[in-house]
């Protein structure tokens, strides 16, 4: 058998595509203002990128920072303190005062044996008008010095006596019963004092509280308000940034709209442009594509 023959060659063609003539010089200035501006060093920004913080802002942490327990706590815990111990005090002192005879006679009126006194002379006097008369009557009937007589004299004296001791008796009833109210008084008067000193204990704490709270919400609106100028100042920042990044890439976008001109890209359409030649891409063209078309700004043709 005869071995398959070789596939017959099959014929080429080589498309060459120049450049007109009268775009050379302006392709020739084209690549050198690539090359110069590739090979230019790299520019830094040299403007401020981040806007500090202002005055009212480091004013409102300065503020939160040096904050501390409001004075008024202490102060009212030891009012409220004082007062508890206080009421307790009170109130074991009058238990103590109300089961001491010392005490109640301490508070007793000094001239309340005076009154009793008085009363009991007035009662001896009533007695006596009265023994006279029945003396008298005795005497009219002749029975003065019997044993009627005697017995009724023996039984008004015996109602003196007893009379004599309830004055007493309701005497010192009447000054202790003055005793335990000047005593109940004295106690209320210290629970009174302890309840006030326990409320300003507490005002202060209230107050300490809330002098806390006003200092906070001044301080966040400080933050606020700085922050609303700091931001104001960001944007300025940002918007020189973005000026210097613009002025950057100008050189570049002339470089990439001459570099389409030469081309005759479509990317004219839409600034009214149109096709100065069409060709297959060319090693020309792919340097005008791959290295300008991400450039930005620098003169036309200089």
């Amino acid at each position: 058998m005869c071995s398959p023959s070789a596939p017959a060659p099959q014929p080429t063609s080589t498309t060459q595509t120049t450049i007109p003539e009268y775009a050379k010089p302006t392709a020739e200035r084209l690549i050198g203002k690539a090359e110069a501006l590739t090979s230019a060093p790299y520019t830094p920004y040299g403007g401020q990128r981040l806007a500090e913080s202002t005055s009212q802002q480091q004013a409102a942490r300065q503020s939160v920072a040096g904050m501390q327990v409001p004075g008024q706590f202490a102060a009212g815990t030891g009012l409220t303190g004082a007062g508890g111990l206080a009421a307790l005090g009170a109130g074991q002192q009058y238990m103590g005062m109300a089961t001491s005879p010392e005490a109640q006679q301490a508070f007793m009126s000094p001239y309340i044996q005076n009154v009793v006194d008085v009363q009991q002379r007035e009662a001896v006097r009533a007695a006596q008008q009265g023994q006279l008369g029945a003396n008298l009557a005795a005497a009219r009937q002749g029975t003065y010095g019997g044993a009627r007589q005697t017995l009724a004299m023996t039984e008004r004296e015996r109602n003196l006596q007893d009379q004599m001791a309830k004055i007493q008796a309701t005497g010192l009833q009447s000054a202790y019963e003055q005793a335990q109210r000047g005593m109940q008084f004295g106690a209320d008067i210290g629970l009174r004092g302890s309840q006030a000193a326990a409320q300003a204990g507490l005002g202060l704490g209230q107050l300490g509280a809330g002098q806390q709270t006003a200092g906070l919400e001044l301080a966040k609106a400080q933050e606020a308000f700085g922050g609303m100028t700091q931001q104001e100042r960001q944007r300025a920042l940002d918007q020189a940034y973005q000026d210097f990044i613009t002025q950057q890439q100008y050189p570049y976008k002339n470089l990439g709209f001459l570099s389409d001109i030469l081309r005759g890209s479509a990317n004219l359409a839409a600034t009214g442009g149109k096709t100065v030649y069409e060709a297959p891409p060319s090693m020309l063209s792919q340097l005008g594509g791959a290295g300008l078309a991400a450039a930005g700004a620098y003169k036309l043709l200089g």
